[in-house]
């Protein structure tokens, strides 16, 4: 077996109590909201932040579209660039609300088939009597 990380501390290890009792830095949500509080003030800023998470959103959206016939997660990318637009846009907030159930449901669906054929599967294997 390897030997563990000399750099990780471990119950026991001298200053590992003293390592819990440290101030935590704040939590990134939270500094996160402070920040985008701060940008709303400014609105040249806020401008500014809003087209950045228009353009960074849309070419997501775009390159999900793009890949969605391929194979590998294209509607995922697209699914992933309305939740950033939804940041910002109360409609592609509500539009990947949608998405999101739609590929649910599909996930849903596709699992149901699977089983099924397996159990179909299993009922041809079986020994007939």
């Amino acid at each position: 077996m390897s030997e563990p990380d000399p750099r990780i501390l471990q119950p026991g290890d001298p200053g590992y109590e003293a390592a819990g009792a440290a101030p935590r830095i704040t939590r990134p949500r939270s500094a996160a909201k402070s920040a985008r509080e701060a940008i709303r003030r400014n609105p040249r800023l806020d401008q500014a932040y809003r087209t950045g998470v228009k353009v960074v959103g849309g070419t997501t959206v775009g390159l999900g579209v793009v890949l969605m016939p391929l194979p590998g997660p294209g509607t995922l990318i697209a699914l992933g660039g309305l939740a950033i637009l939804g940041t910002e846009s109360e409609r592609a907030k509500r539009l990947n609300q949608q998405g999101v159930a739609l590929a649910k449901r599909a996930a849903a669906s596709a699992k149901a088939a699977r089983e099924k054929r397996a159990a179909r599967a299993d009922r041809k294997d079986a020994p007939q009597a």
